[in-house]
């Protein structure tokens, strides 16, 4: 499938900087019936007794550093754990790193360059577990998307992370996620729908360009799932008993999608994610999609437009342009209904 298939022009002025205050204050255009304009604040109307929300509980880490090799400055944005206290990192500029380097963060903080592969080096710290969190917590930035053009501040700690955040693993938002307030989950719960948690560590591979002509040459990144036994079984009695399982953002439906049996049942999981869903895939565990606008060309498109359709999804985003929607991670959202089949 031709990956020009899924481009579309969007202005610059219409990516967000900053989040809505307050949150569930953002924009949704709601797509279940036909295309209506809302507010997320109004979510529990279109939900009932029955459904099940599932969310991404994973938890952000400030994984934007600034350090020097001798007198050279380096910035490495850590994007995937290999074990306690080892990262897969990039770096700008890497081309001057070689293996046995040392990158120092602080005086007593720092990493060594284990090996690099053209713009990715990996890193050994000199600490692992708590206390490299808490070097990462001092020293470290919030990993704020490469299209907002801003250095990350202290407002971001808190904005670039949901309320139910959890487990600390992900260097990018589960965005679809940053909408929700306590208010908000207290008047969907009093709707009678139920809400669970998953966890996927989001890569700072979900910003990387699709950068070939044919998404059958397209190598997906690699992230880490977890579903617990208490939540597979809760989707699975959610479907059983008539109800919707509504995925909060991209990642869930990903990972729901990657544990689905080929009868629709959900299994618990803990692995590797390398799902690419592109227009033709058969989606067996979600019913309901939350979720923000996305990039031109990019594989979280092509999942939307998998799930609701190319040309409507098309139509849906030309729309939003026209009447001002905020895009991309602080942005507005939409709410989606499947595709039904011809």
């Amino acid at each position: 499938m031709r990956v020009d298939a899924f481009d579309f022009d969007l202005p610059r002025e219409a990516i967000a900087t900053r989040p809505a205050r307050p949150r569930d204050s953002a924009r949704l255009l709601d797509l279940t019936d036909g295309l209506v304009h809302r507010t997320v604040s109004t979510l529990p109307d279109l939900l009932g007794p029955g459904d099940l929300m599932v969310f991404n509980d994973t938890r952000v880490i400030p994984a934007r550093l600034v350090g020097r090799r001798g007198e050279a400055r380096v910035e490495l944005t850590l994007h995937r754990r290999r074990s306690d206290g080892r990262w897969q990192a990039f770096a700008k500029p890497a081309r001057r790193l070689r293996p046995g380097d040392t990158i120092r963060f602080a005086g007593d903080f720092s990493a060594e360059v284990e090996a690099r592969d053209g713009p990715e080096v990996s890193l050994a710290f000199d600490r692992g577990g708590a206390a490299l969190a808490r070097a990462l917590q001092s020293h470290g930035a919030m990993p704020l998307p490469p299209y907002i053009r801003r250095a990350a501040d202290e407002r971001d700690r808190d904005d670039y992370q949901t309320v139910f955040a959890t487990r600390d693993g992900a260097v990018a938002a589960p965005t679809a996620g940053l909408h929700f307030t306590d208010r908000l989950l207290r008047a969907i719960e009093a709707r009678g729908v139920g809400r669970r948690f998953v966890t996927l560590h989001v890569g700072a591979g979900t910003f990387l360009p699709v950068a070939v002509d044919d998404t059958a040459d397209h190598a997906m990144h690699a992230e880490t799932g977890e579903i617990a036994s208490a939540a597979a079984a809760a989707v699975n009695r959610c479907r059983q008993e008539g109800g919707r399982v509504v995925a909060v953002g991209t990642t869930v439906v990903r990972l729901l999608e990657s544990a689905a049996r080929p009868d629709g049942t959900v299994g618990a999981f803990a692995g590797e994610v390398d799902l690419f869903i592109e227009p033709g895939y058969r989606f067996r565990a979600v019913d309901l999609l939350l979720t923000n606008f996305h990039l031109p060309r990019s594989t979280l498109f092509m999942l939307v437009c998998a799930f609701a359709g190319t040309e409507r999804m098309k139509a849906a985003y030309a729309e939003a342009v026209a009447a001002g929607y905020r895009f991309y991670s602080y942005g507005d959202a939409c709410l989606l209904a499947q595709e039904k089949a011809a």
